[in-house]
């Protein structure tokens, strides 16, 4: 998987309810710092000609037109909680751009939420090509190929429910995160960047802590972890204090090329 330049937009950093949260008033909340604005977990990720979009979230449209991104080969989802699926109505205006579908992919438990709850998505398009166009695609831990890259499904534990991170080339994101299984960590060797799951200081029985996403990044040991799904709690600048070199805190809109 080396050899492959990776850019990754951040679209969202933010917990399920986003920062600043309704009705708080706590430091990252009343922040003037845009790096504690953070929007619903997402990413755009380009590699080998393809832009790949990771979950679609509730903010995607105002992070599309933030970022412009205005072109999405594929959608790698991770799992089926509305602050990753909730958005993917607005997958229309790509199929509407693009005159095409859209290929996503996922494993057996996104796939299902997909049929059960947004079965419209997967109907032929017409001539308006006024409502998403998906074709899906069930995937678990073999990689596949889109275009002329190779993309890695990582499998996940999230609380009980089985999830999927991705690596593309030497890029991995992992959210919500609360168990990566032995098989996994295999596929998670010699990382330059990992995007990791930290949702609060205080143990959680679905996320990352704090406490406990330092220890994932060190025995994965990328060159470089930029933590992401972070609740309010997590003020930017007193969290980085405390990080060691190496680990940072990821913020919407943040653009790293390897």
């Amino acid at each position: 998987m080396t050899g492959l330049t990776v850019e990754t937009i951040l679209l969202g950093v933010g917990s399920s309810g986003g920062s600043p949260a309704l009705g708080c008033s706590c430091p990252t909340c009343s922040s003037s710092d845009p790096k504690n604005t953070r929007s619903r977990a997402s990413a755009v990720i380009r590699a080998g000609g393809q832009t790949f979009l990771i979950d679609t979230g509730p903010d995607l449209r105002s992070q599309a037109l933030r970022e412009q991104i205005l072109h999405v080969d594929a959608v790698l989802y991770t799992h089926p909680h509305a602050d990753h699926l909730n958005g993917i109505d607005d997958l229309r205006a790509f199929c509407w751009l693009q005159k095409a579908a859209l290929p996503v992919y996922g494993n057996r438990l996104m796939l299902g939420h997909i049929r059960e709850r947004f079965p419209y998505t997967l109907f032929k398009p017409n001539e308006f090509w006024d409502k998403p166009v998906l074709t899906i695609h069930e995937v678990d831990a073999e990689p596949f190929q889109v275009g002329t890259v190779s993309v890695q499904p990582i499998p996940l534990i999230h609380g009980k429910w089985p999830i999927l991170g991705w690596r593309i080339g030497n890029v991995a994101y992992l959210t919500d995160v609360s168990e990566i299984p032995p098989e996994s960590e295999a596929l998670l060797q010699n990382l330059d960047l990992l995007f990791l799951d930290c949702l609060r200081h205080k143990a959680h029985p679905t996320h990352l802590s704090v406490e406990q996403a330092l220890q994932v990044a060190a025995n994965i040991a990328a060159k470089r972890t930029v933590l992401i799904h972070m609740t309010h709690e997590l003020e930017y600048h007193a969290l980085t204090a405390t990080l060691p070199a190496g680990i940072e805190v990821g913020y919407d809109g943040q653009r790293i090329t390897i």
